[in-house]
């Protein structure tokens, strides 16, 4: 999505520019680490992408390609993991030709950092690396029969306080199990004891590495702590909770669980134009982008607008089980001795994806970046509200039986009152998360930190800061996710050593929109909201939420 020109409607939601840091000399020699470069590749939910990074956080070449999503049936959402793979190639030779045509070298690069998108659930045949599915994506809510029963399941109630994260469609355990008891290609391959499971990272340190060539099974302990099976206080995988799920540990190969930071665990490059540079970081996506937002203090926090909208919050070195419907997670883990970093989390299903909805399907725009000015053509929502549960509702909710459902609609509705409600909808959620988060750690957040596409509409930030009552707090640079992993492996290399020079890095030319609406008027829109949160639920009856789809 490209940088909004704010039209005359929303000429007040202008962001103000954020006070520079002016005590003390900067840590971070510019001109030196100016010559130190460090490759991200950056796989997202519906494109890949490869940047290269200098040593102070800047992009000097880049390269994107978008793959196709595949949808087989209502509720299903799938990837060719071959296509994912072959989309990272070429933007890493594409990216790496850019590169060399600025008049840099190869050698240059020092390290490369993967981050990915991460509960998708890739499956394949351990004696010949060749994958037995498509890949799950994370959004995919084929498996909700099967949460259902799961939740049943004695033991359940245990598994919140162990791994983090509720039973729901989301983590990779329930669509790697729904892959075992629906195609006869991966139950006979678990039965035969070939069957390696892993999420996208570990698939593409796979092929990276050369495939069975180094047979390189690896993840890091932000992907693990998404699969369910990983016990979050140990940070080692966990017997109860895969034997809860019905898997017998012996006829499935887990990739080795590592720390997000390290010279040494995920290879190197096998083979094309950075043949033999070290692969020295990997971060899920989330927690990358909390790390290219530099927070590494307890009390910071990010919301990344993709796909979906996350929302990470540093906890500090031990874990904070949720009671109010977030996930604990790892925030980052940077090896050499160091205990690992926790964060809790906020998940939406719906954030640009809603906006694609109304580009493909309805016919709204013609391109995304065109959402702000469709939206702004309009004073308000027009008394819409539109609740994006096209996958039901995530965190705080976790409503599996809802679907998309849109309010208030009368003969004065306008494509334009729809675009708004469709922004508004991510901003309410974000506003759930937090007023959750604030519950959970007893701290209320002073400012927010933002990226992601969705974050370039100067509109939906400034209905961002009105409806949470804080500031919004957004980079110029908004590629956090890419240069979270790049710091990752930069620090396992040395390019940075100190904590303290990276919360230097992109933190120029950021931007703050400030509430411009009262306190009561922001509280009148979330009751609204919540209103119409409860109406959409139990929309889908119980054997409606059965296995969707055959194959």
């Amino acid at each position: 999505m490209s940088v909004e020109n704010v039209s005359a409607a929303d000429a007040d939601a202008q962001p103000i520019p954020k006070e520079q840091l002016t005590n003390g000399e900067s840590k971070l020699d510019e001109e030196k680490l100016k010559q130190f470069f460090i490759g991200s590749i950056d796989q997202g939910t519906t494109s890949t992408r490869f940047i290269i990074f200098n040593g102070t956080g800047e992009p000097v070449a880049q390269h994107q390609i978008e793959f196709k999503q595949i949808y087989a049936h209502s509720g299903w959402h799938e990837h060719d993991p071959l296509e994912i793979v072959d989309s990272v190639n070429r933007c890493i030779d594409q990216a790496t030709l850019a590169f060399i045509d600025r008049g840099h070298k190869v050698d240059e690069i020092k390290a490369i950092g993967i981050t990915n998108q991460r509960e998708t659930t890739v499956v394949w045949d351990s004696n010949t690396g060749e994958p037995l599915y498509n890949a799950i994506a994370w959004p995919d809510t084929r498996t909700k029969g099967l949460v259902r029963e799961l939740k049943e399941k004695e033991g359940a109630d245990k598994l919140l306080n162990l791994c983090g994260l509720p039973l729901s469609t989301y983590p990779s355990s329930v669509k790697l199990v729904w892959l075992i008891n629906h195609v006869a290609a991966v139950k006979k391959a678990y039965d035969e004891g070939r069957l390696s499971f892993g999420t996208i990272d570990s698939w593409l340190l796979f092929h990276l590495n050369g495939k069975m060539e180094k047979n390189v099974h690896v993840t890091d302990a932000t992907n693990a702590s998404r699969t369910m099976f990983m016990n979050l206080h140990t940070v080692q995988y966990s017997d109860e909770l895969i034997s809860f799920f019905g898997l017998d540990r012996n006829k499935i190969k887990l990739p080795k669980i590592v720390p997000s930071s390290c010279p040494n665990s995920f290879g190197s490059m096998s083979d094309g134009l950075l043949k033999g540079i070290k692969i020295a970081g990997c971060l899920g996506d989330q927690s990358a982008a909390l790390v290219g937002q530099q927070g590494f203090t307890p009390g910071s926090a990010k919301n990344t607008y993709g796909t979906g909208c996350f929302l990470l919050y540093n906890v500090g070195d031990k874990p904070v089980i949720s009671k109010h419907g977030l996930l604990a997670t790892i925030a980052y883990d940077f090896g050499r001795s160091r205990k690992p970093v926790y964060a809790l989390e906020g998940s939406i299903a719906v954030a640009g994806s809603g906006i694609k909805f109304l580009m493909n399907n309805l016919g709204f725009i013609t391109h995304s970046h065109k959402i702000s000015e469709l939206a702004s053509s309009v004073p308000d929502n027009g008394g819409c509200v539109f609740v994006t549960a096209f996958s039901g509702l995530f965190a705080p909710y976790w409503i599996d039986d809802a679907k998309g459902t849109i309010f208030g609609i009368t003969q004065f509705t306008e494509r334009g009152h729809l675009a708004r409600a469709t922004l508004e909808a991510t901003c309410f959620q974000t506003k759930a998360i937090l007023d959750a988060m604030e519950k959970d750690s007893g701290h209320k957040l002073t400012e927010l930190a933002v990226d992601g596409g969705m974050s370039n509409s100067n509109l939906c930030m400034q209905t961002q800061a009105n409806i949470t009552g804080i500031p919004v707090d957004r980079p110029a640079m908004r590629e956090t996710t890419a240069l979270g992993a790049a710091i990752a492996a930069g620090f396992a290399v040395d390019i940075w050593k100190e904590f303290d020079e990276l919360k230097e890095i992109n933190q120029k030319d950021r931007m703050i929109f400030e509430p411009n609406i009262s306190k009561e008027e922001g509280d009148k829109m979330f009751k609204k909201w919540s209103r119409a949160v409860e109406m959409c639920r139990g929309w889908l009856s119980a054997d409606e939420t059965k296995d969707e789809g055959t194959l």
